[in-house]
């Protein structure tokens, strides 16, 4: 950068991108001063190198924020995963199925594996036709990553989401603030209403009590 750029000459890139052409340092650097501008190199291995006139540490700072805003926007991939049964009952798929729509709209992969035990293993029709079904299922919210294989005693398959997390965080935390909202607008309108209800009660004319034959009696007389 600057003085420290030891070549004859470069090819220059003005402030806005344009082409000026090459030109010497000692015009480069002159260039630069006037505009209150760095001379910076960014093609070291060009002939002759590039160089460009630029606000550096402006550029370092708008760098930094892009860094930031782009570490706190990754999510890493989880890969949850989801065991079953060759010969599962309908209530049970029914429920891990459940599981793996929920994981899916979270934006995460799953892993299914169906588990064989004694004879179960030479029929592994059963666990791909069960593969079949369950991403037929969920189709809508997922798709097939990796297809079906057999690894030894089980049979593995790789489903991934159609959304990305970071969408699928991003609606979540949009939902969230939704029920937030509504909670705090929902309050706010029981409290104006108990308000209105205490302002109404308190300009209400009092009624005033009707005296009785008791009333207008004298205490000390015996009857």
């Amino acid at each position: 950068m600057n003085d420290r750029i030891r070549v004859p000459e470069v090819r220059l890139v003005g402030p806005g991108g344009e082409q000026v052409g090459i030109v010497r340092i000692e015009d480069a650097l002159r260039l630069a001063r006037e505009a209150d501008l760095d001379l910076v190199e960014v093609a070291a291995m060009a002939r002759p190198p590039v160089a460009r006139l630029m606000d550096y540490g402006k550029f370092k700072y708008e760098s930094a924020q892009k860094d930031r805003n782009s570490r706190r926007n990754q999510t890493n991939t989880v890969i949850k995963e989801m065991k079953l049964r060759p010969k599962i009952d309908n209530h049970d798929y029914e429920t891990k199925k459940g599981h793996v729509v929920r994981f899916l709209k979270a934006g995460d992969k799953v892993k299914i594996t169906i588990m064989f035990r004694g004879r179960e293993q030479s029929r592994p029709e059963l666990g791909f036709n069960l593969l079949k079904r369950l991403a037929d299922d969920v189709e809508e919210f997922g798709f097939v990553e990796a297809s079906p294989k057999q690894d030894g005693r089980n049979m593995l398959m790789v489903l991934g989401p159609h959304r990305k997390k970071s969408e699928a965080k991003a609606d979540v935390d949009a939902e969230r603030d939704a029920k937030a909202a509504a909670r705090t607008s929902d309050a706010e309108a029981e409290q104006a209403e108990r308000r209105e209800m205490a302002a109404a009660s308190a300009a209400a004319p009092k009624k005033k009590k009707k005296k009785g034959p008791a009333d207008n009696m004298d205490p000390d007389i015996d009857l």
